[in-house]
C-alpha cells in the first residue's frame, strides 16, 4: 500500500501515527505514535508532534515547533516559526509532572505568530490572531487580535486575517461582523 502523503527522507513517522492525504512532512520532523495529522497539512523542518496529539486538516506548522501531548489543533491553524506550547504550569527538572499536563485547544483558522508562547490550559478562539512574541496566559476569544506579554486584545481580525476597523467590515472580503458584548460574530 502506498502512502498518499510526502515524508522527507530525514523525517520520522512512528508506528501508530496517522497522516492524512496530501500532507507534506519536511526535514528532520518527527511525528510520534498515537498522533493524528489531518489532510493537506504542511509540517515544516524540525517539527515534533506527539505523542497522542490531534492536528486538523489544512494546518501549517512552521520550523522548530513542538506540539506536546494535550495540545489539539483544529482545522486550518497556522503555527509560526519557533512558537512554543507548554504542557505544565510549574515545571521543575527534578519533579515528574507528566500527570499534570493541561489541555490546550487552538480553534479553527487561528494564527499564532513567530516566537509566541501558549501557556497550557488555555484556548485560542476561532480565527483569532496571536502576535509574534506574545505570551498567551488566558483564553483568547474568536477573531481577537492579541499582542504582548501577557497577551491583551488590541483589536479584531476577520476570517481572512485582515484587521477590522470600527465599521467591522473586512477590507478584503466585505464580510460584516457584529460586536456582541465582548465577543465578535460574523453576520450571516
Amino acid at each position: 500500500m502506498s502512502q498518499d502523503y510526502y515524508c522527507h527522507p530525514t523525517a520520522v513517522v512512528d508506528e501508530g501515527a496517522v497522516i492524512g492525504s496530501g500532507t507534506k512532512i519536511w526535514h528532520f520532523a518527527h511525528i510520534l505514535g498515537g498522533s493524528r495529522v489531518g489532510e493537506r497539512c504542511v509540517i515544516s523542518q524540525n517539527v515534533m508532534i506527539g505523542p497522542n496529539v490531534a492536528v486538523g486538516n489544512g494546518c501549517k506548522i512552521q520550523n522548530n515547533v513542538s506540539i506536546y501531548e494535550g495540545v489539539t489543533l483544529e482545522d486550518d491553524v497556522f503555527c509560526g516559526p519557533s512558537m512554543v506550547f507548554t504542557n505544565v504550569l510549574y515545571p521543575r527538572a527534578h519533579v515528574n509532572r507528566r500527570g499534570e499536563f493541561l489541555p490546550t485547544l487552538i480553534r479553527r483558522g487561528a494564527t499564532i505568530g513567530a516566537n509566541a508562547t501558549i501557556i497550557c490550559g488555555t484556548a485560542v478562539g476561532a480565527y483569532a490572531m496571536v502576535g509574534a512574541g506574545s505570551v498567551v496566559t488566558r483564553d483568547v476569544g474568536e477573531y481577537a487580535l492579541v499582542i504582548g506579554a501577557p497577551a491583551r486584545r488590541i483589536g479584531w481580525v476577520s476570517r481572512s486575517g485582515d484587521r477590522l476597523g470600527q465599521d467591522l467590515v473586512c477590507p478584503r472580503t466585505g464580510e460584516r461582523y457584529k460586536l456582541d458584548g465582548d465577543h465578535l460574530r460574523l453576520e450571516v
